[in-house]
């Protein structure tokens, strides 16, 4: 399992978050057999998920991540729930480039420039949807303007991903540090300050805690920590779901299925799942719509 832990400064200015996101990360990419430049691509985005849907307040909260960017990997899509669990999927997973010149992943080309869509469903009839421009396609900068410019709250974001020679995932994991209303803004500058001075997160990663690395981070602040949290990456799908997608579709297009029921399968775009239809199931879940529940 990934971890998170959440921390308050004592007078009340900030909230810090940081997560573990190594296991997270390492499913995804055998799930959707990533090359390295996706594999950190979809990692920091998932990462961020976990991160800010930790925030959400009660258990069946939703937040969604959608980098819709011209970048290599297309579009790419992250949902965590309250507890920070997550799944996603990036439309290329084969996309990947050579290393830039100071050694990183090019995550920026697989990401590239577009719109940055944040959805909460809180449970009300339509979800809050924030949108804000992909200033770079690195993801914690774009995270970090989106919550300045939509949500006007000032925040620093890191995020890392770690590669092997193998194409798994080595370490992964993330910082949000938000100010709360009337805080102190210096606190920005000073945690921006050690960021500058310190390791990039996958480095400590693979040498420190991760309640050594928020001590790092808040080095020079006081803080408490009040929460830690498991996760992990979770998909939800289930057949009761796939016979629902089915059945929207109505009558019509199951006929049309049924003319050829052999090849009746949905796979699940966050775990590849497949699930398989046989005439007789597609029949079934048409019969319920006979029965009233498609409205011509």
């Amino acid at each position: 399992m990934s971890e998170i832990i959440r921390a308050m400064t004592r007078d009340g200015s900030a909230r810090a978050l940081i997560i573990d996101s190594k296991e997270i990360v390492a499913r995804a990419t055998e799930i959707h057999k990533t090359l390295p430049t996706a594999t950190a691509a979809l990692g920091r985005i998932l990462t961020a998920a976990s991160l800010m849907g930790s925030l959400l307040g009660e258990e069946t909260d939703l937040l969604t991540l959608r980098f819709k960017g011209d970048g290599g990997g297309g579009t790419i899509v992250a949902t965590s729930d309250y507890m920070g669990n997550v799944r996603g999927f990036i439309q290329n997973p084969s996309f990947d480039k050579p290393l830039k010149e100071n050694g990183k992943l090019d995550v920026g080309s697989c990401v590239g420039k577009g719109m940055l869509y944040v959805l909460r469903d809180t449970g009300g009839n339509e979800p809050y949807i924030g949108v804000s421009e992909i200033v770079s396609g690195e993801v914690a900068e774009d995270i970090a303007y989106y919550y300045a410019t939509s949500e006007q709250i000032p925040t620093v974001c890191v995020l890392g991903v770690l590669v092997d020679i193998n194409y798994s995932c080595k370490a992964a994991g993330g910082l949000l540090l938000q100010l709360l209303p009337f805080a102190d803004e210096s606190i920005i500058d000073k945690i921006e300050e050690n960021i500058k001075g310190t390791p990039h997160i996958t480095s400590l990663l693979t040498e420190r805690s991760l309640k050594e690395i928020l001590g790092t981070y808040l080095d020079g602040i006081e803080y408490d920590i009040f929460d830690e949290l498991e996760c992990g990456y979770k998909c939800v799908c289930s057949r009761d779901k796939t016979d629902a997608a089915l059945i929207s579709l109505g009558r019509t297009e199951l006929d049309k299925l049924l003319e050829n029921p052999e090849k009746t399968e949905l796979t699940c775009q966050f775990c590849d799942n497949i699930y398989y239809y046989s005439e007789q199931q597609l029949s079934e879940l048409r019969e319920q719509i006979e029965d009233g529940d498609e409205h011509d």
